[in-house]
């Protein structure tokens, strides 16, 4: 495992949900990361957030680690959850909920039914 390999792992392990992502959680650096932290922070997740933007090595490692080609990444407890795309169809379809219950992650409950309204109407 490579040094860059090493640190993603061991932060994907050591934190129960991270959002890799391009800027942070109280300054998104872009649409997607911006749509996905912004549903986080307003369900209320308790999350670590990786600026990828802030090192090259885990920009480019986090893509090879998940084998997945974009930012942001969400992982709860390990897992790779995914995408912007992947979050957003989860929030709405209420398996994000789900999820983030069957790990025993603190959400609000009536915050992810009120994005689901507002997106329904």
């Amino acid at each position: 495992m490579t040094d860059v390999n090493a640190r993603i792992d061991d932060t994907v392990k050591d934190n129960t949900v991270v959002l890799f992502m391009k800027g942070t959680k109280e300054m998104p650096q872009c649409g997607f990361s911006s749509r996905v932290a912004g549903v986080l922070n307003y369900i209320g997740v308790e999350y670590t957030d990786v600026n990828v933007l802030a090192d090259e090595e885990i920009r480019q490692g986090i893509k090879d680690y998940s084998d997945w080609p974009t930012i942001p990444q969400l992982y709860v407890k390990g897992e790779f959850v995914g995408g912007c795309d992947i979050i957003t169809e989860m929030t709405l379809s209420g398996e994000l909920d789900t999820m983030l219950a069957d790990n025993d992650v603190a959400f609000d409950k009536d915050a992810a039914d009120k994005i689901r309204e507002a997106n329904n109407g």
